[in-house]
């Protein structure tokens, strides 16, 4: 009886910590690195198309081959769980300011045992490596590398004002580039088009991680972390907020009409998710800066993660315009279902 009671004991022990893990993923943001990724996956796909052979003029196709539907599935797998793995780094070396904004997240309160999370991570992390390295692509392994380094350096520069924007912004971009890399091979990695593509997504999600700042603003004050919004304080940030908003679009038109950073045609699908996406990207800003703090504060992050995730779709109209639109439509209701999971602001 005692042993069965022990084992009961372990079963149940494994399971809240489990549970707790999962918690601390965050899933509502494995949308922004699994659509990041997907804009590489169905670039590639694309290039591997003699429509997309045609389609621009700065796309060289030469090895590449349409990958398999389980190879996909693998890639997007890895994509959107890689989030939630890198997280529990970023909670594990966030927990000083974590005790001031979220003090009921787990690892905060003892319901996930630091190191053991830890443990699980690297563990995970190692079987990312392997399945990359064996059965996708090996050089998809370098963007990965540098994620996955992004994402502990992050740490240190979100309290060096935009330098942590810069950061995150570029660590997801390594997701588009991962799911490009890991899709197939190929002999030319880069062209102006797929640098753009990747500067668009630092954009995006720098800008979407500026928003999230506001929620840790007095934490993160407390702990002295000068974030742009403890730099320059709320009021001046319901501004920033505002203009920031733009940003995105200013920097696509202008690179695309001025510069010819994308040598691909625009198609009206395209043209829609992005007048879409645009609206959600100003409605962001409008919520920031007539909430820049309190409980609205939390729950404006919703609008925030749907605009940044909906314009990570739209990149994709560009070159796959029904898969575009799908994926717009899943980000702006499972992200909001997702969401609605977590209700506890402190969590």
């Amino acid at each position: 009886m005692e042993k069965q009671a022990a084992i009961s004991l372990n079963n149940n022990s494994t399971i809240n910590f489990l549970k707790a893990y999962v918690k601390s993923m965050r899933l509502y943001y494995s949308f922004v690195t699994g659509i990041a990724g997907w804009i590489g996956v169905s670039y590639y796909e694309w290039v591997a198309t003699t429509e997309g052979a045609r389609g621009t003029s700065d796309l060289v196709k030469n090895i590449e081959v349409l990958p398999s539907p389980e190879k996909k599935l693998v890639i997007l797998i890895l994509l959107f769980l890689s989030w939630g793995i890198n997280q529990i780094f970023n909670d594990y070396l966030g927990r000083k300011e974590d005790r001031i904004n979220a003090p009921d997240r787990p690892m905060v309160t003892g319901k996930l045992h630091p190191q053991k999370a830890i443990l699980l991570s690297i563990i995970l992390l190692i079987g990312t490596i392997f399945i990359t390295y064996f059965y996708l692509e090996p050089i998809a392994i370098y963007p990965l590398a540098i994620g996955v380094s992004l994402n502990i350096i992050y740490e240190y520069a979100k309290g060096r004002g935009i330098l942590g924007n810069i950061v995150f912004g570029v660590m997801i971009s390594m997701c588009g580039l991962f799911g490009f890399f890991a899709a197939g091979p190929m002999e030319v990695y880069f062209t102006k088009s797929r640098i753009s593509a990747l500067a668009l997504i630092a954009i995006l999600n720098g800008l979407m991680t500026y928003y999230t700042y506001f929620k840790d603003y007095f934490g993160d004050k407390a702990t002295g972390k000068r974030t742009i919004v403890v730099k320059f304080g709320l009021e001046k940030n319901k501004s920033i907020a505002i203009f920031s908003s733009f940003l995105p679009s200013i920097l696509f038109i202008g690179s695309y009409y001025g510069f010819q950073s994308f040598e691909i045609e625009l198609n009206n699908t395209f043209i829609i998710l992005g007048i879409m996406t645009i609206f959600l990207q100003l409605w962001t800003g409008m919520l920031f800066y007539r909430n820049p703090k309190g409980e609205m504060t939390y729950y404006s992050l919703v609008t925030n993660f749907r605009a940044c995730t909906c314009g990570q779709a739209t990149i994709i109209a560009i070159f796959n315009p029904e898969l575009g639109i799908i994926l717009f439509l899943c980000s702006y209701v499972i992200v909001g279902f997702l969401f609605n999971l977590h209700t506890n602001i402190k969590a």
